[in-house]
């Protein structure tokens, strides 16, 4: 193929049919099959590839006896192609709503230990703020927010710190951290002591926790490591808090959760935290957002109150 041709030139003829088309095709990794979601001929698939990678001078997917994967540089650009497309459905979203009277739109993705207070009370201050803002809350691990940050599918993040926050193309803004509490139904014969035997705890007991990759699981390896201790046997792995906070009231497990995660349910009593530090340490999370996009008025005002409430915690 030819050599690859300047930016500017590039990107005048690169159109919407083809981010589409390359989006379709790296999530099928089927030509057949991105032919039919884009409702054209195979053919016609097969040519506006070609004249794709034709554009940027290099194969974008590698040619398989069953379908085709994209390579380093496709992969590059299917972030891109992603990216695009996403600012593209968001902009009209943002244009739509404020046609209609409204104050635009916001997405943010957060993590669930700062979700229930943190982020929740901002948003229920904004809206009475703001009453015709629309507001999109995706909560998750700190990886996956961070992924739909990168993928422009959120505008502003709420997760732990890693290698990408550090990165030039991001700002990070530390506001706070979890507390994590071990913690048994109220029912639990473990309820009533005043004392319990961490070794009973990992030993005679099943325990509900976070799969091994999330931050409260790895604080709990730590700690156990810590204490010569050895790791639960009797596991329910589980990436919903939702389901987690369900199970423990059906079953006889200790669950590890942070302490705003837990609020609600401290608070009606429905669990109670053992006398016991097994959660160890985690990382601090803060808001993270794309430094090469403008900030929003309302997006501006969200990362206030957010400022706000961090200051204000005990």
């Amino acid at each position: 193929m030819h050599a690859l041709p300047a930016s500017r030139s590039l990107f005048s003829r690169l159109r919407y049919k083809h981010l589409h088309m390359l989006v379709v095709l790296g999530s099928s990794q089927n030509l057949h099959r991105a032919s039919q979601t884009l409702n054209m001929s195979q053919p016609a698939a097969t040519r506006m590839l070609h004249e794709i990678e034709e554009m940027f001078g290099c194969e974008l997917f590698e040619r398989l006896p069953r379908g085709m994967r994209p390579t380093a540089l496709g992969q590059e650009l299917l972030l891109f192609a992603e990216s695009a497309l996403t600012r593209l459905d968001r902009c009209a979203e943002d244009l739509a709503a404020r046609q209609q009277g409204g104050y635009g739109y916001l997405s943010i993705g957060t993590i669930m230990g700062a979700a229930p207070g943190l982020v929740m009370d901002s948003v229920a201050e904004i809206k009475a703020l703001k009453p015709q803002l629309r507001i999109r809350i995706m909560g998750d691990t700190s990886d996956q927010v961070i992924q739909s940050l990168e993928q422009s599918r959120i505008d502003l993040a709420i997760a732990r710190r890693n290698a990408i926050t550090d990165s030039q193309r991001y700002a990070f803004e530390l506001v706070g951290n979890e507390r994590l509490l071990v913690v048994v139904r109220s029912g639990h014969p473990l309820a009533q002591r005043s004392q319990v035997d961490p070794l009973e705890l990992v030993s005679a007991w099943p325990w509900i926790l976070q799969p091994q990759t999330s931050p409260a699981r790895m604080a709990l390896d730590q700690a156990l490591q810590r204490l010569a201790l050895p790791a639960p046997a009797d596991i329910i792995e589980c990436n919903s808090v939702y389901s987690m906070q369900q199970l423990i009231q059906l079953t006889e497990a200790i669950m590890v959760l942070s302490e705003s995660a837990l609020r609600d349910y401290l608070r009606m009593g429905l669990v109670k935290a053992l006398p016991v530090d097994l959660a160890g340490k985690m990382e601090p999370f803060g808001l993270l957002w794309r430094k090469d996009e403008p900030i929003s008025r309302e997006m501006e005002l969200f990362i206030e109150l957010i400022r706000r409430r961090a200051t204000a915690a005990p």
